[in-house]
């Protein structure tokens, strides 16, 4: 049986196209589901898993924070 490749070569622009495709088919569901059942949340295992990803995937972004000084943001 074949193992998994633990050594990805994506880059920044690869991650960006994969979260937007996440995204807008996160979006596509809640919304089908929302035709479907317009009083309550998307329910279903798919937009969960989906958002989820796009959790990890935010948490693994650097975000910019200068090394000297004090942060002021806006």
């Amino acid at each position: 049986m074949p193992g998994y490749n633990i050594q990805f070569e994506l880059s920044v622009e690869d991650l960006d196209l994969i979260e937007t495709a996440l995204m807008r088919n996160k979006l596509a569901l809640t919304q089908e589901s929302l035709k479907k059942r317009p009083d309550t949340a998307p329910e279903g295992g798919d937009v969960r898993q989906i958002h989820e990803l796009l959790g990890r995937l935010h948490n693994q972004k650097a975000f910019y924070r200068p090394r000297a000084g004090a942060y002021i943001s806006g």
